[in-house]
């Protein structure tokens, strides 16, 4: 059985945000300029008391730019639905794949064609340990 991953701790963090759209093609010189403070808990968190961080490793998950050493947040207090991407329990290890639930048929979908999805038979167990909420990614290590 996987460790088991504690909360995350959900102290007061704000940031100043500005109400203005950042382009990535062309600037815009009339770009309002509003600055508030947001809470990052409130932002990124639908439930703290049901929500943990877990470190990726691998690729397979890269087509929907979840990529190897990115953060996920999991929440397990969401219902798994067709089409969630899912943190999965399969023979006692984590996975994060894409839950697909159709005819009786279910599977883990990898977002890479390079790994194989996983399909899961009569007797087989799959535990669906929460719901991926966000995905964060340092892009500068200072």
């Amino acid at each position: 059985m996987p460790s088991s991953p504690r909360p995350v701790t959900a102290t007061s963090a704000t940031l100043g945000f500005f109400q203005c759209a950042v382009p990535a093609g062309f600037p815009s010189p009339a770009a309002d300029h509003t600055q508030k403070r947001i809470d990052l808990n409130e932002h990124l968190l639908l439930n703290k008391d049901a929500t943990f961080l877990f470190r990726v490793t691998g690729e397979s998950m890269r087509n929907i730019d979840i990529f190897d050493g990115d953060t996920i947040l999991v929440d397990r207090s969401l219902t798994p639905r067709h089409g969630h991407i899912v943190l999965a329990i399969v023979d006692e290890e984590f996975t994060v794949k894409r839950l697909h639930q159709r005819d009786g048929v279910v599977r883990l979908l990898a977002e890479n064609p390079a790994y194989a999805s996983l399909e899961f038979k009569d007797g087989q167990e799959l535990r669906v340990w929460g719901v991926v909420t966000c995905g964060l990614r340092k892009l500068l290590n200072a």
